[in-house]
């Protein structure tokens, strides 16, 4: 007997109904909905290299699997990978983990969920320094856990300062969660700027340090550190890293966490919950990545910087807005937050999220509000795109400007 009143998303938990659909992910359906019906449509949306894996790592792969590396591997990763991971953070980083505190992932995001789960409680808190990867906030609450973000502008160059991160630490808090080079910012912590958050972090026996250092190579000035080198602060660091962006291997999904070792245990327990081994010849495949030369990731590296600088002398003749030049990753992050309530075209560009709409709709351009990385007054830009494809939004980006000027 049929129940006609039996409705499927009653059963939904409320975790999931909870996380709100990535504003990354609603900008680039939107515009492939738009370029279904014609519509010619540039896209600055996504963040992954615009270029291929290098040859020797796909040449790896496929020896690993002509060699049988197509079945299970160990959970946390194999052996080989742990070292070659916990060598090069040795000898880069200056990270002194053993390859037992080495876990192999599906991805960085994978790392954050395995560490987030293995830390977190249902009520307690974690500190997101924002703005913020998307993915940040979604994975905390599915965790049980309570976003508590501490915000920065433009004017602190999106860097959050100790005293306000100090300010927002209560009892329930659990780990601080920063991206350096950030997605979306750009920015850059110094080593003096991580030496000011350490000292805040040591000041409490019950806090650590979730590290997301996943575009570690795609610096422009500066130095990248690794806050988990500073005094008293291995054993209270989480590192989270992969191929992803340095190797241009975002579909290979290949991440991993370095923590001390009852926390690289308990994310290693979810993992073998969740999903079980990371895919086995890929991890071969890494292993000649991080044993190999880094020519292809310096000279991706010095692509993206000419991208950037050629960005940058445009968006600064661009009026109304403010933009801060990024000494890290492939973004831009424009502050337009001078030409929201304004109206055009019949409508109201109350926010980030309609003004990002009203370039889709109105100019071809999708772009992603600052509402999905918890600052609702920029957009983001990616310039991990051709010449051409940039040369073309950047022109589509500056029409709408002038007509809202």
């Amino acid at each position: 007997m049929t129940q006609n009143n039996y409705d499927p998303s009653a059963l939904l938990s409320a975790r999931t109904t909870a996380i709100e659909e990535a504003g990354i992910i609603r900008m680039s359906q939107k515009a492939r909905d738009l370029a279904a019906e014609g519509r010619t449509i540039v896209s600055l949306t996504l963040g992954e290299p615009d270029f291929d894996t290098p040859a020797a790592i796909r040449k790896a792969a496929i020896e690993a699997m002509e060699a049988g590396y197509t079945h299970y591997g160990p959970v946390p990763g194999y052996p080989e990978l742990r070292e070659a991971i916990a060598e090069k953070l040795r000898v880069e980083n200056g990270l002194a983990y053993g390859a037992g505190e080495v876990v192999v992932t599906n991805g960085a995001k994978q790392a954050l969920t395995d560490a987030i789960y293995a830390l977190v409680d249902e009520g307690d808190e974690v500190i997101v320094l924002a703005p913020y990867w998307a993915s940040y906030a979604g994975i905390i609450k599915m965790a049980g856990g309570r976003v508590v973000e501490v915000a920065s502008t433009i004017d602190d160059d999106f860097k959050a300062p100790p005293e306000r991160i100090a300010d927002a630490i209560t009892p329930r808090t659990k780990a601080i969660l920063m991206n350096s080079p950030c997605n979306p910012s750009g920015a850059v912590y110094s080593r003096a700027e991580l030496e000011a958050l350490a000292e805040v972090v040591r000041a409490h026996p019950h806090l650590c340090i979730i590290a997301d250092e996943i575009y570690e190579y795609i610096v422009f000035e500066g130095e990248h550190v690794s806050i988990g080198t500073l005094e008293g602060m291995a054993e209270r660091t989480i590192t989270i890293n992969g191929l992803s962006k340095s190797f241009a291997m975002t579909g290979w999904r290949l991440g991993y966490l370095a923590a001390p070792a009852p926390i690289a245990k308990a994310a290693s327990k979810v993992q073998g919950t969740f999903t079980s081994a990371a895919n086995s010849f890929v991890q071969r495949a890494a292993i000649a990545a991080l044993k190999g030369d880094r020519t292809a990731c310096e000279e991706m590296r010095e692509t993206y910087r000419k991208r950037r600088d050629a960005v940058m002398a445009r968006l600064a003749a661009c009026p109304g807005i403010e933009t801060m030049t990024p000494p890290g990753t492939f973004y831009v992050f424009p502050d337009v937050s001078a030409l929201l309530g304004r109206e055009i075209d019949g409508r109201v560009l109350a926010d980030t999220d309609a003004f990002c709409d009203w370039l889709l709709e109105a100019h071809g351009l999708a772009t992603v509000p600052g509402s999905a990385f918890g600052d609702a007054r920029c957009v983001r830009l990616s310039f991990a795109a051709s010449d051409a494809q940039l040369d073309d939004g950047l022109s589509r980006f500056e029409a709408a400007l002038k007509a809202l000027s």
